[in-house]
């Protein structure tokens, strides 16, 4: 069997990215989402992510109908499933409600010698209990489909790049299923190399490398507030440290954001919550890093409501639009609902407000705060640091020309 039709299930970062590649590699791909809005826009020839190389990929499958938008999942040879796994709060567990769903209505269409794969990142074990759904609502035998893992691996502004230069982990039930799902992946990674394991492997790959980052980047973010406590610059401690052959500790930040290394760990956490001692005080480490921020925000405004504060960058990393999880975001939240007047500026997010802040511009921003939170190292806040710098401001990054004074970071 040839498989030349394929179905993308989510048309989020990660399957709307897949699904323009697989239709610019010359397959008929089928894009399916609920969201009949974002249908709508990308009929339009709007697209929803802000990654210009893919654009550029999206504007020749639209013309050429290879890449084609529905909200009617169609059968085709080979689906994947490319939906969010969140985590329920505040018990840090699994939400598996948009995978489950995904994969009813994929059964609904499913037919034998076609298959399934899932990139969504999900709990160890979850593939298997995602084919027994899928046999029993489709009426099939175990053995007349195929189900496959590949954990998708991307990062925001530079998903293309990504995408075709990564090496993929594939876990698969059988060398066959492994052969025909690596014949589809290898027509987008031309770059990378593809690995074969089991599909249990495959899904715990992708927990343990975002679990690791996270255990790492705990380590800086606890350092800084060791530093704090001592009256020591953390920058000046860790690029000294660094000096040993065998030492390479990050910079500290505001926290963790995005769509996986917060996420993640928690499912591992949630399996073996005993042993993941570690990885659990990683996470928690981090998440306090956020809240130790505001409460040195708090402590330097000495609590005058009467303030407004602006939150310089809201998404979870510099020179991206993506909010998700972001810790800078949940800076301006929780100021907010502290009684100060926040107003915010990313110039990523081409809207006049995010949630319930006025989105502003640079200039405006700066002129209508008293006290500035940098939170992102966006380029733009670098290359006007002169600006920013007209107000009293803690950066929660280190960039050259600042000095800490008791962790918070003021212009030289």
């Amino acid at each position: 069997m040839q498989y030349k039709t394929i179905s993308v299930v989510g048309l989020g970062y990660v399957g709307l990215p897949l699904a323009v590649l697989l239709a610019r590699s010359g397959l008929k791909v089928y894009g399916y989402d609920i969201n009949r809005e974002l249908l709508e826009r990308l009929r339009q020839g709007k697209f929803s992510i802000h990654e210009e190389d893919l654009y550029r990929d999206f504007e020749v499958v639209r013309h050429t109908g290879s890449f084609i938008p529905t909200d009617t999942l169609k059968s085709s040879d080979m689906y994947f499933i490319a939906v969010p796994t969140p985590v329920n709060e505040p018990c840090h567990t699994a939400d598996l409600s948009y995978v489950l769903s995904a994969a009813e209505a994929v059964a609904r269409v499913l037919k034998p010698r076609q298959v399934v794969v899932i990139e969504s990142t999900i709990p160890a074990g979850t593939t298997h209990k995602v084919k027994e759904l899928l046999a029993e609502r489709a009426g099939l035998g175990r053995d007349e489909f195929d189900v496959a893992h590949c954990p998708e691996r991307i990062l925001p502004g530079s998903i293309k790049y990504e995408l075709t230069n990564n090496d993929r982990i594939i876990g698969a039930d059988s060398p066959e299923t492994a052969r025909i799902v690596g014949d589809i992946y290898s027509r987008v990674v031309t770059g990378g190399k593809l690995h074969y394991t089991s599909i249990l492997v495959a899904e715990m790959c992708k927990l343990v490398e975002n679990s690791y980052r996270d255990v790492n980047i705990a380590f800086a973010n606890e350092l800084s507030m060791l530093c704090h406590g001592l009256n020591i610059d953390v920058y000046e401690l860790i690029r000294l440290a660094n000096r040993h052959p065998r030492v390479n500790i990050l910079y500290p930040g505001v926290g963790v954001g995005g769509h996986c290394i917060p996420v993640d760990p928690w499912f591992i956490v949630e399996q073996f919550p005993r042993e993941a001692r570690l990885i659990k005080t990683a996470r928690e480490v981090n998440m306090d890093k956020t809240h130790w921020i505001i409460d040195q925000v708090e402590s330097a405004v000495k609590q005058n409501k009467e303030l407004t504060i602006g939150v310089l960058g809201l998404a979870y990393k510099e020179n991206i639009d993506d909010l998700r999880e972001s810790p800078a975001l949940e800076v301006a939240h929780v100021l907010a609902a502290r009684g100060y007047r926040v107003v915010t500026c990313e110039p990523h997010v081409k809207k006049e407000s995010v949630g319930p802040f006025l989105n502003l511009d640079l200039s405006a921003a700066v002129s209508q705060s008293d006290y500035l939170v940098v939170t992102v190292a966006h380029d733009q806040f670098i290359r006007n640091r002169s600006l920013i710098d007209t107000k009293p401001a803690y950066y929660c990054f280190n960039i050259e020309g600042c000095t800490v004074s008791k962790g918070i970071i003021k212009t030289a």
